[in-house]
């Protein structure tokens, strides 16, 4: 297995996959890098290296009871990008993923990045507060978390429904990506599952964005139920300067995989 081994003892898996410019990924929560295969396989058929990593306490990675937040997370990346020494590096970062690429380039700059791309993801604030009257109330995260404690493995297999869109009328429903959502969240530690909700749910990512200062892609759906787009895409492409933001019709928040082919058409293009 390939790992690397932060400052503080963690053990972080990566896959690597191809050589040439470097696409690196960050997966959201509850996943691992599994979740962004459809993108690395395509890319690094493309002529691209792509790798993604397990976040800590996530997949294959050290399961820790500390530095389950996102500027942990941020410096394991940052310890991932400095211990295969990647530059001009392309960061693809999903959901909670989006908000540690935010972070990342908030604590650590972009010297070694050359574009980002943020695809249904938390920045800048999920939390419903009196400064972003239009995010999730407290009570909704309560709940997640709630239901992490009383029976994960059944809170996966009902969260994979929305996570897709399989709940909306006349979804094609593929029963193997929902087994796969299940497995990667059942990889993911109780720590990490309880803990991550805080991390994605409370953190401001508003000044990361500001510090945004190379091409920025932004994806989201439109129908995304886990990550609504007014207080998420709607705000951060206004925040980061030249940003382009592509809303998808109708998407869910797992769109990497239930619109791969137009997600990977979407990144070939952006990286050429």
């Amino acid at each position: 297995m390939s790992t690397i081994t932060t400052s503080d003892g963690t053990q972080i898996y990566f896959n690597d996959w191809g050589t040439g410019q470097p696409v690196v990924f960050s997966h959201g929560w509850p996943l691992s890098a599994d979740a962004f295969e459809d993108q690395m396989f395509f890319l690094a058929s493309q002529g691209y290296r792509c790798i993604a990593h397990d976040r800590r306490g996530h997949g294959r990675s050290s399961q820790p009871w500390d530095g389950n937040d996102l500027d942990t997370y941020a410096d394991d990346l940052a310890a991932l990008v400095k211990a295969l020494n990647l530059r001009n590096a392309v960061h693809v970062g999903h959901s909670t993923g989006g908000g540690e690429v935010a972070r990342y380039i908030g604590r650590h700059g972009t010297e070694r990045v050359a574009k980002a791309v943020l695809i249904g993801a938390i920045p800048p604030l999920m939390l419903k507060t009196e400064a972003n009257p239009g995010g999730t109330p407290i009570e909704a995260f309560d709940q997640l978390r709630a239901a992490v404690l009383a029976d994960r493995s059944q809170f996966w297999k009902e969260l994979s429904l929305p996570f897709y869109g399989y709940n909306r009328l006349g979804a094609k429903i593929s029963e193997g990506v929902r087994d796969s959502f299940w497995l990667q969240g059942m990889m993911a530690g109780l720590p990490a599952s309880y803990f991550c909700i805080k991390a994605f749910s409370e953190t401001d990512l508003t000044e990361d964005l500001g510090r945004f200062d190379v091409p920025t892609l932004i994806l989201h759906g439109d129908d995304d139920q886990i990550v609504p787009i007014g207080a998420s895409a709607m705000l951060s492409s206004k925040l980061i300067k030249g940003a382009t933001l592509k809303v998808y019709k109708g998407a869910p928040h797992g769109m990497c995989t239930t619109l791969k082919d137009q997600v990977n058409a979407e990144l070939l293009a952006f990286l050429k």
